[in-house]
Parts: C-alpha cells; structure tokens; sequence
C-alpha cells in the first residue's frame, strides 16, 4: 500500500511523501489561479473548481480565497456556497450535501498528528473523513474536526469546534460543539416582522 492508499484509508502515513507532495503543489496551484481570478469570472471560476474537486453539484459559489490540499477528496452536493477564508485539509474525503451554507474563516481538518513526539516529528499523519448533510448552515469561525459527520437541516454556531458527531434537525455551538436543542417548527417564524 502506498502513501496516498494509506492516507485516504485512514492509516499512519507519511505526508512528505513526493507523490503527495506533487499532488499538493497542483492543488495549491489551482487554488491560486482561482484565488487570483476575477469574481465577475463565473464560468472560470467554476471551471476551476471542477477541476480541482471529486464531485461539484449544479451550482456553487466559494468566494475568496479559498485553500485546500489536494481537492480530489471534496465533494460538494446542489447550491453550495462559502463565504471567504475557507480552508479544507482534504487529506480524507469532505463531504457536502445539498443547500450548504458555510460563513466566513471556516476550516475542515480531515488530517491529524499523533501525540507521540517521536512519531509526529517524522512527519507521520492519519486522516478522516467529514460528512455534512443537507441544508446545513455552518456560522463564522467554524472549526470542523476529523472523523465528525453533522446531520441534515442541522444549524453550527458561530465559533465552534466540532470534535463529535452532530445529528440533524439541531442547533449546536460552542468549544467543543454540543447540541444546544432541536430545531422546531416556530423557528420558522421567528424572524419574521
């Protein structure tokens, strides 16, 4: 098993191999030409992305500037959108459902380092993947950990760092993130004038 099969099947793996690191300097290629091209430049930009990612729905929008490791392990559902400052460490799989909304300066970690200095100084790694249901909305300043999957129509609030499992139908926040309640049928018009 090679390096990259390690990494995307969440075993210890080397991250200064020279494969990866080949794939890592396209993928930080392809995030700078589209960090440095117009916003008007819809069709490019969305050329971009599709070349840089696995799987893009119908329509997206990831505003600059956006970073990522290698792209090929992202997958993004219908209507996608993400404000500026993004960063997705895709050393495993990140996956996006449909109608997500992510806020500005958010970042999902797939990679990890072991607590063992002897190991982690040899530039040994694991990853894990994250899954993101459908119509989730994730605030500012939002920090997503490996292995953390959060369900469908589910809200994270501004800030958060979310190390566990969240289920859908909630509205979870804090550091570490935790279910604060469910969404109910009055939140609907709780906005409303």
């Amino acid at each position: 098993m090679n390096e990259k099969e390690k990494m995307i099947n969440g075993y210890l793996y080397f991250s200064g191999d020279e494969d990866l690191y080949k794939e890592r300097l396209e993928a930080k290629d392809l995030c700078f030409k589209y960090n440095n091209t117009a916003p008007s430049d819809t069709k490019a930009r969305m050329e971009i992305i599709r070349k840089l990612f696995s799987k893009t729905g119908e329509f997206f929008n990831i505003e600059s500037d956006f970073w990522c490791d290698y792209g090929y392990n992202i997958e993004i559902g219908n209507h996608f959108y993400v404000n500026h400052n993004c960063v997705m460490l895709d050393c495993a799989k990140i996956k996006f459902g449909d109608n997500v909304l992510i806020a500005p300066n958010c970042g999902f970690y797939t990679a990890g380092h072991p607590l063992d200095v002897e190991t982690r100084i040899n530039w040994i790694e694991f990853a894990y993947p994250i899954t993101v249901g459908n119509n989730v909305w994730i605030g500012a300043n939002v920090s997503v950990m490996p292995n953390v999957t959060i369900g469908d129509n589910t809200v994270i609030g501004a800030g958060s760092v979310v190390t566990k499992d969240i289920p859908s139908n909630v509205l979870a926040f804090g550091n570490p993130c935790r279910v604060i309640r469910e969404i109910k049928p009055e939140d609907k018009f709780k906005y409303i004038k």
